[in-house]
Formats: C-alpha cells, structure tokens, sequence
C-alpha cells in the first residue's frame, strides 16, 4: 500500500462514525496508530475536554508508565493545554526559539521533566476544532531533535480536524449526555484494551498494534464493541485466531 493510499483509508476511517455501534475508545485508539504510521513522530495521544473543563486523554497509545507520566501531566500543562485554550498549533521547539532553551521548563515544568525523563525531544500539540468549537487536542511526541516538517504538520492538523468532524457528528446524531457517557467510561475501558493488547501480542508474537487491529477487526466483524473484546482476551486467554494480521507496509509502499 502506498503512503497516499494509506491517508486515503485514514480520512475513510475517520469519516466512520455515523454507525449505531460507533465506539469511542476504539476511534481513538485507531487515531493514535494511524499518526504513528503517517507521521514521523515517536508517539502520539487525543485529548478531550469533558464538559468544558480539564483535558484527559482516554486512548493513549502504549502503557508504558513513563508516557502514562507524559500524559497525565500534559493534561495540566504544556502543549496540548494550550493548543486547546488558544485553537493554534503549540510545540516546545518554537517555545525554545522563541525564549530561549529554558523556556518549556520555566512555562510547563512537570511536563519538561516527564518529557525528558522519557527519552523525547520534542513535543507538538494541535487542535481539535471545527469553526468556533475547539474539543481537545492531539498531541504528537517525537524523539528526534528536529521539529516536523510543513507536510506532516498539515497532515497532522488535517486528521485532527476529520476526527473532531466525526466526534461532533456522532454527538449530534446521539443525545450529548451519551457520547459524553463514552468518553468517561473510555477513561476505565482503555486500561483493559491496553492490557489485552499486551497479552495478545506476546500470545501471538506480534507487535502492538498488530494487536490492536486484530482485536479492532474482530470486534467489527462481529459486531461486538472493543472493549468486550478486550475483556474475552483477559479473562477467557483467547488469541483471536479467525482474525488476520494486517499485513506492515513495505519500505517501499512508505516512498
């Protein structure tokens, strides 16, 4: 698959929401894979705002305990806070062009230290918006020292727009208080997909999001909500066989 293919099948992905069985967690987590594969960056995580009030982040992308410490602190503070508060593209390298190479740490010291602590350089947040309504941000963690590119930080901006489209129109579609329901029970079902993820991957000798998209697709294909499927990989030890694993694209497809 091409990288212009690959984008295409992203934007189709994102656009699908306007289904009885739309989940939340699975949504996002999706999204969080798919900037890995598209962009050159190390990590990547959603936030939203519930209610209005402080960000949290329901699918991180790896449960490793130092990006958990990343997350939980660019919920207070740093990059994704203020690309929410102002709607603009916030990173910490313009910070540091800006002001001066202390200056991430004197404006957002938790987040300067759990970023460095775990091994990234460079943090670029984007927001969540359509027209005046901004919901969250996406938050893009890169471990190189060069900032993204003009290419990947439209791209970036571009799936965060399509995701916020499609979160504002399945919140039209359903009563608010439901999809507002989702996205705190995302925070207590996204432990479980993470730990699913972890067994079925070392049951199966994959990598992670090889996981992912087994578990993602066999929740589809049975029309079972993510998080169910999660739950019968803990508790009952299944591999998921009948799923197949997504074949990983070629050096040659990314040119």
């Amino acid at each position: 698959m091409s990288r212009e293919q690959h984008i295409a099948r992203t934007f189709v992905e994102l656009a699908d929401t306007l289904v009885e069985d739309f989940d939340v967690i699975g949504f996002l987590q999706q999204m969080t894979v798919r900037c890995q594969e598209l962009l050159d960056v190390t990590d990547a995580a959603v936030f939203l705002s519930h209610s209005g009030h402080r960000l949290y982040s329901p699918a991180p992308c790896d449960p490793s305990p130092a990006l958990e410490r990343v997350l939980e602190s660019a919920c207070a503070e740093g990059p994704a806070v203020d690309a929410h508060r102002t709607a603009r593209a916030v990173d910490t390298a313009r910070a540091v062009e800006a002001h001066g190479p202390d200056d991430g740490a004197s404006r957002w010291p938790q987040f300067t230290a759990h970023l460095r602590r775990a091994g990234y350089s460079l943090a670029t947040a984007l927001p969540m918006r359509l027209r005046q309504e901004t919901i969250g941000s996406l938050l893009l963690l890169r471990s190189a020292d060069r900032p993204l590119d003009a290419e990947d930080l439209a791209l970036a901006q571009a799936l965060a727009d399509a995701a916020t489209i499609g979160l504002l129109h399945a919140r039209t579609i359903r009563q608010q208080d439901t999809v507002n329901e989702q996205l705190h029970t995302a925070l207590q079902s996204r432990i479980i997909i993470e730990q699913a993820k972890g067994l079925l991957a070392a049951r199966r000798d994959i990598n992670l999001n090889e996981a992912f998209e087994i578990m993602r697709r066999h929740a589809r294909r049975h029309r079972l909500l993510l998080s169910n499927v999660a739950r019968d990989v803990i508790d009952t030890g299944s591999t998921l066989r009948s799923s197949a694993v997504l074949p990983r694209p070629s050096p040659a497809d990314a040119d």
